[in-house]
Parts: structure tokens; sequence; C-alpha cells
């Protein structure tokens, strides 16, 4: 029997080494929070049993690491991803044309567009945060807020992990960090501010504003090129509009050179499209290398 949460935790996750690293977070949040709210009703409503006590009783509920452990694989088992990947085409052409039906290429597309407006407002909170936190340190107010500040931090991290696990199909988190609600708010500053999750956190906020420009300029410009060639057909000869300028006179395309021009545009945006899935399924990596801890 174990006389201590963490030693019931220490065994929950030697239990579940070979599980995801995201579903091993969740158990372990689920499993502290349970453990000590229960321990502490237990108290509360039998101020004389012993701390002890009060713990055997409440694991004996709650089941063994081993039972815990298995429950959650076996839910996770049950649990239909977000994204389902379709069998993939042997030939090289349905391979590189599949792209179409593959909902992580979408999603990630999707993804770099969300990433722009997500990459500025986590830049801008963060370095606002941090700002505001530090220069009211030297005021007593400045502890509040600078526990307020963390705490944001996590939630809009969580948050980015079911983005990324939606769009990207990375496994990620689905329950926050649990948090002891009868902590003092100093030792929970104490314990944010000690704790290295909350600092690789600011880091992706960081990381992610410059990878929301990047996606968002690379994603423009490539649909904006794709879109024009595929266009010139249209544009010469419907609208009767010349596709380029050369001197002081006009360039009019022969037919097979738009079909060229047309084709191209194409191709250049269903690679990108393979490209876009392949920069998707390493942001989740890194996401997840980030964003999720024990």
């Amino acid at each position: 029997m174990f006389n201590t949460i963490e030693e019931y935790l220490d065994a929950l996750k030697s239990e579940m080494k070979d599980a995801d690293p995201a579903l091993v977070r969740d158990a372990l949040a689920d499993a502290r929070e349970h453990l000590t709210t229960a321990q502490a009703e237990l108290r509360l409503a039998s101020p004389k049993t012993k701390e002890a006590d009060a713990l055997k009783k409440v694991m004996e509920e709650y089941g063994t690491p081993e039972e815990t452990a298995s429950a959650y694989r076996e839910v996770e088992r049950r649990t239909s991803p977000a994204l389902k990947q379709g069998e993939q085409p042997r030939s090289l052409l349905g391979r590189f044309f599949g792209v179409y039906a593959d909902p992580y290429a979408w999603g990630a597309l999707l993804y770099m567009l969300i990433a722009f407006v997500t990459g500025i407002f986590y830049f801008t909170w963060a370095v606002t945060g941090v700002s505001i936190s530090v220069s009211f340190l030297i005021f007593i107010f400045g502890f509040p807020l600078a526990l307020l500040f963390l705490l944001s931090v996590r939630g809009l991290a969580l948050l980015e992990g079911r983005l990324v696990e939606a769009l990207l199909g990375v496994r990620m988190p689905r329950r926050p960090l649990f948090s002891h609600q009868d902590m003092k708010w100093f030792d929970r500053l104490k314990a944010l501010l000690t704790d290295k999750a909350t600092w690789l956190m600011i880091l992706y906020m960081l990381i992610q504003f410059v990878l929301g420009i990047v996606y968002f300029v690379v994603l423009v410009t490539v649909l904006s090129v794709s879109l024009s060639f595929m266009a010139l057909p249209f544009i010469q000869l419907f609208l009767v509009f010349p596709v380029f300028s050369w001197g002081d006179g006009p360039v009019y395309l022969s037919y097979w050179q738009l079909i060229l021009f047309s084709i191209g545009g194409f191709l250049i945006w269903t690679s990108f499209m393979h490209i876009a899935r392949g920069a998707g399924q390493l942001h989740g990596k890194m996401a997840k290398w980030l964003l999720v801890s024990e």
C-alpha cells in the first residue's frame, strides 16, 4: 500500500511508461486531483480520521495503479481520433494527388492560417505579461498579477494543444495540470515559477509568433502564385487581357503555353499541400515536446 499520493502517482507512471506522454499526463492529472480532493473531503467529514487512513480508503475506491492504467488505455483505444487517415494509394501518382483526400493536409493548411493569429496573440500576451509581472514585483500586488499571468499561460497552452490535436492529429493533453486549491497564492506562484513546464510554454508562445508569420507568408505566396498560373487561360481567353508586358507591347501566350502554366500552378499547389502536411507533423512534434509535461 502507498503512504503518499506521490508514491501512487509514481507507480501509475511506471505502469503507463509505454503509453503516449499526453495520455500519461492526463492520467496523472486526474489521479492527483481525485485523490487530493477525495482525501480532503473524507477528512473534513471525519476529522478524527488520520491522513494515512483517509488516503488508504480513497486509494482503495479509486483502484490500483494497474487497474487505473488499464482503464485509461482502454478508453484511449475506444476513443476515435479527431482526424482519420484513409488508406494510402499504392501508386506514385495516387499518393501524390491523394493528398487532396488527406484530412491532415487540409488541417495543416487551416492551422497555418490560425497560427498567424494565435502567434501574434501569444507573443503579445507573453511579452506584456512578463513585462508587467516583473515590473510590479516590487509592489505587493505584483505577485497576484504574476500568478494570474502564469495560470493564463497554462490555460492558453491547453487551448493550443486542443488546436494541434484537432487540426494536426497529434495526441495532446486534454486535462489541465492539477493545481492545489488550498495552497496559498504565494506558494502557488513559487511552484509555477520553479516548474520548467511554465517556461517551456512561454517559449512555445514566442516561437509560435515567428512560425505563424512564416506559415502565413509562405501559404499566401504559394496560393497566389498557383492560382495566378491556373487562372492564366481564363484571363487571356475570356477577358482578353495580356498576361505579360514586355517593352512597349503586351505579350500573349500560345494555347500550349497557357496549358503548361495552368498545369504548373496545379502541381505547385499539390506539392505545397505535401509540404504543409509534413510541416504540420513537425510542428505537432515540437508542440508535444514543449507543451506536454508530467
